[in-house]
């Protein structure tokens, strides 16, 4: 599996930057009020965090042997993949968030506070979220054994005892 590229975390912050804007511009053309993200939705984007890292403290911990159980592999990839599906949920919703904010401050009117500070808060803590998956991610690899074959010796001969 192949970390989390900063690549991918600006596109997917882009596109929710996109998607935000356009969504508040198609409902104003329309004559609805602008979207404003509940308040929930901070917490359960932090909370998510905590759990990331929480579940993947083990991982690292028997990937280090500082621990007795063991992990099984599976278990370990998966938690990995979590970890990668949230920074890039964590950056998708921060651009989203960020494209709201985007849009409100463009507007010739002062948005209220309580709007605005769901906004804020939700892509305060979807960066939060980026953050708390790569720190996941992080604890979920697996150092590098000394037996590991290393890239470009598949094809070199072996060089063992000689006889003589």
């Amino acid at each position: 599996m192949k970390r989390t590229g900063v690549t991918i975390l600006v596109v997917a912050t882009l596109v929710g930057a996109v998607v935000g804007f356009l969504l508040d511009t198609a409902l104003t053309s329309t004559g609805r009020p602008t979207f404003v993200p509940a308040a929930s939705l901070p917490t359960i984007l932090a909370l998510l965090g905590a759990v990331v890292v929480v579940v993947a403290v083990p991982v690292f911990r028997a990937s280090r042997g500082r621990s007795d159980r063991r992990i099984d592999p599976f278990r370990a990839l998966r938690i990995a993949m979590l970890a990668k599906a949230s920074s890039i949920l964590g950056a998708a919703s921060t651009g989203f968030a960020l494209g709201l904010l985007g849009f409100v401050f463009t507007r010739p009117f002062t948005p209220s506070l309580g709007s605005l500070g769901s906004i804020i808060a939700t892509a305060v803590c979807g960066a939060a979220l980026v953050v708390a998956g790569l720190v996941a991610e992080q604890l979920c690899t697996i150092r590098k054994d000394d037996d590991d074959e290393h890239p470009g010796s598949a094809g070199a001969p072996d060089a063992g005892p000689t006889v003589g």
